[in-house]
Formats: C-alpha cells, structure tokens, sequence
C-alpha cells in the first residue's frame, strides 16, 4: 500500500509540474487511439501545460520508425511486442506500462448479408455461397488489430474461406475506412473505431469473444530520446483521467 500511495504521489506531481508552452513532444500511437487522443488533446493541455504532437500508424510500422532513429519521444503501442521489441534492441528507456486494453469488434455495413451479433461462425454459410465480396482487416504483418483478426479467423477454420476476400488496411483505421466502403460486406476493425459516429452511421458492430486471440494489451514506453515533458505525458497516459478517457472510446484498463 505505501508503495502503491508513493508511486500515485510521484505521478501526481509529474503531471502538475509547471511546463514551457513551446514543450510539444512527438508522440508515436496506433491508430486505433486517435478518437480518445482526439478528447485528450485539451485536457493534457490543460492539465500539464504541454501540448503534443501525435504522429499515428500500425504499431509495427512506428516500431520500425523509432529503430530508424525517427524523433519520437514516447511510443503508444496497441500490443506488447512492439515495445518489448525496442526495449530489447536498446531503443527505449525501459519496456514500459500496459495503460489500456483493447477489443476487436466484427463490423458490418447497412445492407450486408450478416448480423454481427450472430458472430463470426455467421460468415461460414456466406463465403460457401459466395456471398462476401470484400472483407477487411488490418495488416496482420504490421497491426496488432490484423494479428488478431487473422488468429480469431484461422481459430474457427475460416481463414483459407475469407482470404482471397479480403482487403487488408496498412493500418486499423484505414481497415474501417474499407470495411465500410460500398462493394465490402465488413471486417474486423478495433472497438474503439467501430463505436464512432461515421462508422455507426454506414453499419453496426458486435464484439469478437477474447477467447479467439491473443489479448490486445496496449503498451506505452519512453524512448531514448525521451525529455522531461515526454515523461509527464507518460504519467498522464497512466493516470485514472487517462483511463476514463480510454474507456470512452472502447479501451479498458488493463
């Protein structure tokens, strides 16, 4: 308990420690975060006198950046693996904090063939018939979100069925542009893009059962070139202001 009252204090005075208005760190996240960044831009802000800049993409893509040597200052990954890989390869300060959890949500559009509620085992009949067309996922090679979707896929015995179907987004939030274009059926896009107003309005979503693939365990760390400012962003990212944020848009606490 006093370990769990120090580290609570010492975050809280990270977060309240007075900033520079010129401190914008370059902030390194997954694509599924951009609607709860999107909220938490102002508070951080307000909160913390800094004001980041956030470049996004597949977690594996901005791994790939950071071990270039790309500017980041803190990555916000969708899996683990991203930042455990970097930490072992001596990129980061150390291999980071779990902040949030995320789900994977089967989507379909207005008009598919399929009712997300009914599950994935749904799409089996469909793709005997030839029914689905186009189908999308994230880039399993480089999303955490495409991973999953391909291992929820290949679990049920779909994926030799689906694969010639489907379209692959080089990123989750590029996967829900496709997945909700007129020709394609759906996919498998992240909670937290499938529970947003464009996508509620072209269709409706159903979440995948965890037990289908590994858990989307989200990890943040700080990388070498991390400054003070990057360090309270990081104490932000796992304050409880954070989580409820996160949890807004779909993301648990860990």
């Amino acid at each position: 308990m006093h370990r769990r009252y120090l580290v609570t204090t010492s975050i809280l005075a990270l977060m309240h420690t007075p900033s520079r208005a010129t401190e914008r760190p370059l902030i390194a996240a997954a694509t599924s975060l951009q609607p709860a960044l999107e909220e938490a831009g102002p508070l951080i802000a307000t909160q913390t006198g800094i004001m980041p800049r956030f470049a996004y993409g597949a977690s594996g893509n901005l791994t790939r950046q950071i071990a270039q040597g790309a500017p980041f200052e803190l990555l916000l990954a969708a899996d683990e693996a991203s930042i455990l890989t970097l930490a072992k390869a001596g990129h980061l300060r150390d291999e980071g904090h779990v902040y949030a959890r995320g789900r994977l949500a089967l989507f379909a559009r207005h008009g598919a063939p399929f009712d997300p509620a009914a599950g994935l085992e749904a799409l089996r009949p469909l793709l005997a018939a030839g029914r689905i067309a186009r189908f999308a996922i994230a880039n399993p090679e480089t999303a955490p979100y495409g991973r999953a979707a391909e291992e929820a896929l290949r679990r049920l015995g779909l994926w030799d069925a689906i694969r010639p179907r489907l379209v692959f987004g080089e990123n989750i939030a590029q996967a829900a542009q496709f997945a909700m274009t007129e020709g394609a059926a759906g996919g498998l896009i992240a909670l937290s893009l499938a529970d947003t107003p464009p996508l509620r309005a072209r269709g409706r979503f159903a979440l995948v059962p965890e037990a289908l693939h590994e858990l989307l365990r989200h990890r943040l760390a700080l990388t070498r070139r991390a400054s003070e400012a990057a360090l309270r962003l990081q104490a932000w990212f796992l304050s409880p202001i954070a989580a409820q944020v996160f949890a807004r848009h779909g993301l648990e606490a860990p």
